[in-house]
This record gives C-alpha cells, sequence and structure tokens, in this order.
C-alpha cells in the first residue's frame, strides 16, 4: 500500500512539478532540499519512511546494507551525504570529482526524453574541485552527521589537464579525497570530456591504474573502474585484462551511451545518454564480465523497476546503481525493487 501510494503521489504530483522546471535548475533545487534536510534530524527522520528492507552483503570487505546505491552524477560535490543513506541508499557514490574546480560545458546541457525514459547529458564534470570537497566531507565528519553506509568517491581528469599528465591529476585527486572515501570509482569513459576515453585503452589504463595502486599502497581503498557501453569486445577484453593485472577491486558497468538510436532526430542532442534505452546494452556488459572474470560487477543503466534490476543480478551483478530511474520513479523506487527480490 505504501508503495503504491508513494509511486503513485510523486508520478501524479511532484515529478509533473520538478518537470515543468528546466532539467538542470530542477536538479539544483531537488540537490538544494536534500542539502537542506541533511542539516535538520527531523527531516532525515522524515526521509526514513522510504527506506526498504535490509538485505545486507559484503563486497571488498565493505558491508553494505542493502545491494542498491545512488550513482555518481547526482550529488557531484557530496552536499547531501547524510539525506540519501536516510532515503535507505545502500551506499552513495558522489563525484565526478575533478583535482581542479570547473564549471562544466555551456548550458543548455540536461536533456529529458520522457517517452523513452531517458536523460542525455553534456555536463563535463562540472564540480567545486578536490580541494574544496574535501573540506565539505571534512566537515561534514566532524558534524557527526557522517552516513553509516559505504560511501565511494568518483574522479576523473581536469578538462584543462592533457592526456599525458591525467595519472598525476588523478593521483591528487586520490590525495585529497581517499581519507573520506570507503572507495574510489575512477571514471575513464565519461562522453562529455574530450579524449577521456582514451584512457580506456589497455596501456594508458594500466599506466593510470600503476598510478593509482602506488597512491594507494598505505591508504588500500578498493579501486574501481567505470567504463562505457560502447566498447568492442575487444577493447572490453583488454581493459578487464588491465583491471585483473592492477588488482582492480570492482568494475562499475556502465556509463552513459552515445548511441542515441531511441531518441527521435529531431529531438536528439549531443552527449551521454542514460536510462531505460541503455538497460539492454549495460545488462549485456555485466555478463561478459562476469563470465570472463572473478572481478566484481557493479551494474549502472536502465534500473527503473524489480524486473531490471533482477536482469542485472541474474547477469552476474553484485550490487546495482540507479539515477535516472530515481528521477523518473521517486524514492519510493528502492524499497519497490528490494521487496519484490
Amino acid at each position: 500500500m505504501f508503495r503504491n501510494s508513494a509511486t503513485a503521489f510523486y508520478e501524479r504530483f511532484v515529478r509533473p512539478l520538478l518537470f515543468s522546471l528546466d532539467p538542470e535548475i530542477a536538479h539544483y533545487f531537488a540537490i538544494a532540499c536534500l542539502d537542506g534536510a541533511s542539516h535538520l534530524d527531523l527531516a532525515l527522520q522524515a526521509l526514513k519512511i522510504f527506506q526498504p528492507p535490509l538485505t545486507s552483503k559484503t563486497l571488498f570487505g565493505l558491508t553494505f546494507p542493502n545491494p542498491i546505491g545512488l550513482a555518481a552524477g547526482l550529488d557531484k560535490n557530496g552536499v547531501a551525504l547524510p539525506a540519501w543513506a536516510a532515503l535507505g541508499f545502500g551506499f552513495i557514490e558522489i563525484g565526478t570529482v575533478t583535482a581542479k574546480e570547473q564549471p562544466g560545458n555551456p548550458k543548455p546541457r540536461l536533456f529529458r526524453f520522457p517517452d523513452q525514459g531517458a536523460l542525455i547529458n553534456r555536463l563535463g564534470f562540472n564540480n567545486d574541485g578536490a580541494d574544496a570537497i574535501a573540506e565539505r566531507l571534512c566537515k561534514l565528519r566532524a558534524s557527526g552527521r557522517w552516513p553509516v553506509v559505504p560511501v565511494g568517491i568518483n574522479i576523473g581528469k581536469s578538462k584543462v589537464t592533457p592526456l599525458a599528465e591525467a595519472a598525476t591529476d588523478y593521483a591528487y585527486s586520490f590525495r585529497r579525497l581517499h581519507p573520506f572515501a570507503d572507495y574510489v570509482a575512477l571514471n575513464v569513459s565519461s562522453p562529455n570530456t574530450p579524449g577521456l576515453r582514451e584512457l580506456q585503452s589497455r596501456e594508458q589504463l594500466s599506466i593510470l591504474l600503476r598510478a593509482l595502486q602506488k597512491e594507494n599502497r598505505a591508504a588500500r581503498k578498493p579501486l574501481i573502474v567505470k567504463i562505457a557501453p560502447d566498447l568492442l569486445p575487444g577493447e572490453l577484453e583488454k581493459i578487464v585484462t588491465a583491471c585483473e593485472e592492477n588488482d582492480v577491486a570492482g568494475i562499475i558497468a556502465t556509463n552513459t551511451t552515445l548511441d542515441h538510436s531511441s531518441i527521435p532526430a529531431e529531438r536528439d542532442q549531443e552527449g551521454g545518454l542514460s536510462g531505460a534505452p541503455l538497460r539492454e546494452k549495460s545488462t549485456e556488459f555485466v555478463r561478459a564480465i562476469a563470465a570472463r572474470s572473478a572481478i566484481p560487477v557493479i551494474a549502472s543503466g536502465g534500473i527503473f523497476d524489480p524486473e531490471s534490476a533482477r536482469e542485472k543480478f541474474e547477469a552476474g551483478a553484485q550490487l546495482v546503481q540507479i539515477y535516472t530511474g530515481y528521477i523518473y520513479r521517486g524514492p519510493s523506487l528502492l524499497r519497490e525493487i528490494l521487496t519484490a527480490l
């Protein structure tokens, strides 16, 4: 009864209100509300009505109260961690964070496609930078409001940094942020930073991973690699091999796609597509990695309901992340999925 009424309320009243706004303005409004709630005990308690049942899972030395996490991109600057935990996420991934603060690409840069259950973004790693976010997280930890669920920090290359200096750029972000991370995810697959996907080649990825594991000797944080869904089978094989050779703890499959075949040509936009059209391709990658390697897979892409979540687990995913599905379905989605599973 709760699930049906909460979902109906969101889809009938809240979503139309948010969708009446420019997508990026709606995003900032929602994040601002969750940021405010993160500082109020009463508000956090109220958000807990959406929490799903506990289905604890242990992976790479971390305990997850449930296997559904918040994907990177919704809370780039890590301003609302207590609220995400109160809403029932089993883990939270913030970012993508870059070594240098950057505004991202020119607006408009975020687009909705309700008929397809999709989003296209070309945000371009807009974030406050590693130093500012490390300071924010330090203050949150000192406040006593740090979430009890695992927190991942997703890091990427600053746009102004040449590709040849990518390892140094990532290493700086790692040094600043790893004290606050239960795991660190390396974003080498966003389509919105020029040249970034070149870091997915076996040679470039190996260089990056060796540099990060050198930084990681004392910290010993699980390193996760987030890959694109547009790789050819041979390219995926080389990435998995590089991950195996460099003690990667997990692979996130996948980032957004450049395949816009599901979007009407007259409405198409440049950028990475997420949401329901990505479901099948993401699942194929999960299945391919799980069949090839023992590295745990975190599935991301097209999870809107229990059926699409079950599909990811049956394909071999150990954990899943949601983003676009949460925007379309609302905060009762976690409970709906885990109750059904």
